[in-house]
C-alpha cells in the first residue's frame, strides 16, 4: 500500500518578473505590479509530499524528519529573507515565477529524495495563487 506524507514549510522572498528582452512597456504592460523595479514581496507557503510504499517494519511511507531537514537547508535556508533575482543563483536568468520556483524547488529537493518516491511541490504565492509541481 502508497502513503502520501506532507511536510509545511514557508519563506518570505522578494522578486521582480521581467522579461529582458522586452522593453520596459512590454513587461509593465504583462506583468503589472509585478514588474516593479524595486521588486516585491511574498510570504511564500510551501507543502512537498512524497509518495511511497509503506514499509513494513518501519510504517514510513517516508521519513518526514528527514523531508523537514532537506526541505529546512535546501530551500528555506536558500530562498528565505532574499531577493530571489539577486541573491540566488538559480534566478540570475531565470524568471521568479511561482511556476518557475515551483520547479526550482522540486529539482532541488529531487536530488535528495530517491526517485523510487513521486514528489510533488506545492507554492502559495498567495491565498489565491498557487502551483503544483510534481513527477517521479
Amino acid at each position: 500500500m502508497k502513503a502520501t506524507v506532507t511536510r509545511k514549510a514557508h519563506f518570505n522572498s522578494a522578486h521582480r518578473l521581467h522579461v529582458p528582452t522586452w522593453s520596459d512597456e512590454k513587461n509593465r504592460s504583462y506583468f503589472g505590479l509585478c514588474n516593479n523595479p524595486n521588486y516585491h514581496g511574498h510570504n511564500y507557503e510551501l507543502e512537498v509530499s512524497v509518495t511511497g510504499d509503506i514499509d513494513p517494519l518501519t510504517g514510513y511511507a517516508y521519513d518526514i524528519g528527514k523531508l523537514k531537514n532537506v526541505i529546512e537547508k535546501e530551500i528555506t535556508a536558500c530562498f528565505d529573507h532574499k531577493n530571489l533575482n539577486l541573491d540566488t543563483l538559480e534566478f540570475k536568468t531565470l524568471n521568479p515565477t511561482a511556476e518557475n520556483i515551483a520547479s526550482v524547488i522540486w529539482q532541488k529537493l529531487r536530488k535528495h529524495i530517491e526517485s523510487k518516491y513521486e514528489l510533488t511541490v506545492t507554492l502559495a504565492e498567495t491565498p489565491r495563487n498557487i502551483v503544483t509541481v510534481n513527477g517521479k
